[in-house]
């Protein structure tokens, strides 16, 4: 018997939801597990969950959509968002922003071909005594050079940034 891609992914959720809890305050830790997974939070996916915490389908789209950080269009493993405040463009940031762009042969809110890396901006990463900040998924990195993007793209190709799990966990979702 063939499982397929909606079958996979609703087992998926359920297990989520056993393990986080099936109540209305479980909402966003089992939306940012899927968006973990996944890489984004489809259509299908909010359904699922709204089904499992008997919660209309529109209040799981209103919290996806509300917080920056959740989206319904895929984006890459490693998600690269660069501090745009003019504290940390003040400290270089347009260059780690060019040198970036270079690196990884895309621009700001595009992900590369081959599903790796997405590039966005962020209003604001809270360190703004230590910029420019650069987030990779779940991890700072602040006083960030244009000569430090090579050390840090290569950091999450090889893994060290937590990529070596995440690729664990969906191959095994």
């Amino acid at each position: 018997m063939l499982v397929t891609e909606r079958e996979r992914l609703a087992d998926n959720i359920t297990a989520i939801a056993d393990r986080m809890g099936r109540e209305r305050d479980s909402l966003i830790p089992i939306l940012q597990e899927v968006q973990k997974l996944h890489h984004h939070i489809s259509d299908y996916a909010m359904q699922l969950i709204a089904d499992l915490l008997d919660i209309h389908p529109v209040e799981v789209q209103s919290v996806v959509s509300f917080y920056a950080f959740l989206h319904t269009e895929r984006k890459g493993r490693f998600v690269v968002r660069l501090c745009r405040t003019i504290s940390c463009q003040m400290a270089g940031g347009r260059r780690v922003a060019r040198q970036l762009e270079n690196d990884l042969g895309i621009q700001f809110g595009e992900t590369t071909p081959d599903g790796e890396f997405t590039l966005e901006w962020a209003n604001c990463l809270g360190m703004c005594d230590q910029g420019p900040a650069l987030l990779v998924n779940e991890k700072v990195y602040t006083r960030v050079t244009p000569e430090r993007v090579y050390d840090i793209l290569e950091e999450c190709r090889s893994g060290a940034a937590g990529g070596a799990q995440e690729k664990l966990q969906e191959t095994s979702a």
